[in-house]
């Protein structure tokens, strides 16, 4: 990955694509805990929401049975993340659980000089990084009806060792903690409500006058 130019160059040209009739991209950043049901609410968001596309992260961890690179993440190893580190081609990164995951910036910057939206599905840490370095973005968190209820839906999935169930907890609780630093709470009992809700905040952000000022 070779990165070129910034969100910030991005940003300043809006005036001039307003200007031309065309209209840059938002950048959305949805987080919230593990096993707050995150893959099921984007999948129904990006059938029912035109224009929006999905950012690929890259990570170091370990390829999953079915996973594909390119489409669920770039696959990279520690010394070729840290390389795209050290060149500044992420505009966040975060460790968890031993491995590193990060947002590739040419391939965002693109997507939005084209006119889509990008939605963004990353750690608490990663969307405050994207806080402090792109302020237009739009930061949503994804939240459960109650900590009882995502205490259940992790133990349901019976796949992880109660150690690592424990980890996640904890790690829950101190995401949930720092919900305020998010523009918007979305939260997640019926999933067909919350896909709904997300989608509205999508189109209103769309309506949003810019200030090609800034």
């Amino acid at each position: 990955m070779n990165s070129q130019g910034s969100l910030k160059n991005a940003s300043q040209s809006e005036a001039s694509d307003y200007s031309a009739g065309k209209r840059s991209g938002n950048l959305i950043v949805l987080s919230g805990p593990s096993g707050v049901g995150k893959g099921t609410v984007i999948a129904k968001l990006l059938e029912q929401v035109t224009g929006l596309t999905r950012s690929v992260s890259v990570t170091t961890r370990g390829k999953r049975e079915g996973e594909v690179d390119g489409l669920d993440y770039f696959f990279l190893t520690a010394d070729q993340f840290q390389d795209a580190r050290a060149a500044n081609e992420l505009l966040e990164w975060a460790e968890f659980a031993g491995a590193c995951y990060g947002t590739p910036q040419r391939w965002v910057e693109q997507q939005l000089a084209d006119g889509k939206d990008v939605l963004l599905v990353i750690e608490v840490q990663g969307a405050k990084q994207i806080r402090q370095r792109i302020p237009e973005a739009v930061l949503i968190f994804l939240s459960p009806p109650s900590f009882e209820e995502l205490e259940a839906r992790l133990r349901g999935r019976a796949t992880e060792s109660p150690e690592k169930i424990r980890l996640r907890l904890n790690k829950a609780r101190q995401e949930l903690s720092q919900k305020v630093l998010f523009h918007y709470e979305v939260i997640n009992d019926i999933v067909e409500i919350a896909v709904d809700n997300l989608a509205h905040i999508i189109y209103s952000e769309r309506l949003r006058i810019r200030n090609s000022a800034q």
